[in-house]
């Protein structure tokens, strides 16, 4: 039987939370309900572990090069203090992975990538050091990350770590602690604004991160949030439009088909699958899009799309019931010349078709929710 790991903060997710078995990890699905967890982050606040996802530094004088070689963004843009969302790319420009990288002094950089691709991104990124001066560390046993996510997430934070006032959107602060160093970066997985804190627990007391946590949900549960599990994590980031690796993005879908063709600098020099996007930049057979269900339903991982004359034009890679929108919403691949915002198509729910309309991302209105809401 395999053994399942579990994050430092296990005790209080097995005391409070639903546990259920993700990436290899015991997390909560949930605390309290999926619904008001999710309304929480868009309403007020709400605190996340994901210490589940995998962690490295880059260190180096050619740290950069390196990085600039394995991702497809360019990231020689960054100075440091700066982050930018980004995907590692395979030789047939498949995505290997999606993550965040942030420069935090002038050789070392911390990259962020998905729980489910702890051992596979570490490896693959390894496997292309050779002719790199500069080295790549596991951090991900040694680190904490929390994420404290919604409009009033910078309220939350600004007494106890004043460095997050001003901070702006993907941009990334060191802090102190308790004596040990950590880093605050504004960015997350949710579309609302909030930050992600990255926090040493090698030489920290063991119930140190146990008592990190309790502070700050003190403080989001005084502004009215929560702490939130997996679920609300999920359908806050479908709302927004966000990638699930393995659902969305996969080693054959490309970022150009996934709606990242702006990440992708053909500029920058040399890369890993630069050859093959460049080719395929101007003939893609697959558009990723929003899906809205007008018929009641739930779009599933897998469900085939078909248009007004019944063919297949298309399938749904995510799927799930909006909290907000209170209906199906999803996250769809439709072949391109039928990808059009406000198109009719439908969904196969296994026993019946059901009526939706294609949508840009996010699906939200805004001006009244997401990191660009207007302020009151």
């Amino acid at each position: 039987m395999r053994m399942l790991r579990r994050t430092p903060l296990y005790p209080y997710h097995k005391d409070h939370g639903n546990i259920v078995e993700f990436a290899g990890f015991q997390m909560p699905l949930f605390f309290g309900s999926i619904q008001e967890e999710h309304m929480a982050v868009r309403n007020s606040v709400g605190i996340f572990d994901v210490s589940h996802m995998g962690r490295s530094f880059v260190e180096g004088e050619e740290a950069r090069s390196f990085l600039n070689y394995v991702t497809a963004n360019d990231v020689f843009q960054l100075y440091v203090g700066k982050c930018q969302y980004t995907m590692l790319c395979n030789k047939k420009g498949g995505v290997v992975d999606d993550g965040v990288v942030s420069r935090i002094s002038d050789d070392q950089y911390l990259f962020v990538y998905n729980a489910s691709n702890r051992e596979k991104d570490y490896n693959w990124m390894k496997s292309h050091l050779k002719t790199f001066n500069t080295s790549l560390r596991d951090v991900s046993d040694s680190t904490i990350m929390l994420a404290v996510q919604g409009p009033k997430a910078e309220e939350v934070l600004v007494e106890e770590y004043p460095a997050v006032k001003g901070l702006n959107r993907f941009h990334v602060a060191e802090i102190n602690v308790n004596g040990e160093k950590a880093w605050i970066s504004r960015t997350g997985y949710t579309g609302e604004d909030g930050f992600e804190i990255t926090l040493w627990i090698e030489r920290t007391p063991r119930n140190f991160p146990l008592e990190f946590w309790s502070g700050l949900l003190n403080l989001v549960e005084k502004n009215g949030g929560s702490p939130c599990g997996l679920g609300a994590r999920d359908t806050l980031r479908l709302e927004a439009g966000l990638c699930l690796y393995g659902s969305d993005l996969t080693d054959e879908i490309t970022p150009l088909e996934a709606g990242y063709s702006w990440l992708v600098k053909f500029d920058k020099g040399d890369f890993v699958g630069k050859d093959v996007l460049e080719e395929r930049k101007g003939r893609l057979r697959w558009r990723r899009m929003g899906l809205n269900m007008v018929d009641q339903g739930i779009p599933r991982h897998g469900y085939k799309i078909y248009n007004d004359n019944g063919i297949e034009i298309g399938f749904v890679s995510s799927g799930t019931f909006s909290p907000l929108l209170r209906k199906g919403v999803g996250s769809v691949y439709v072949e391109v010349k039928h990808a059009v915002v406000g198109g009719t198509v439908y969904v196969d729910l296994r026993r019946r078709r059901a009526k939706a309309e294609l949508a840009d991302f996010p699906l939200y209105d805004e001006d009244k929710y997401g990191w660009k809401r207007r302020k009151p």
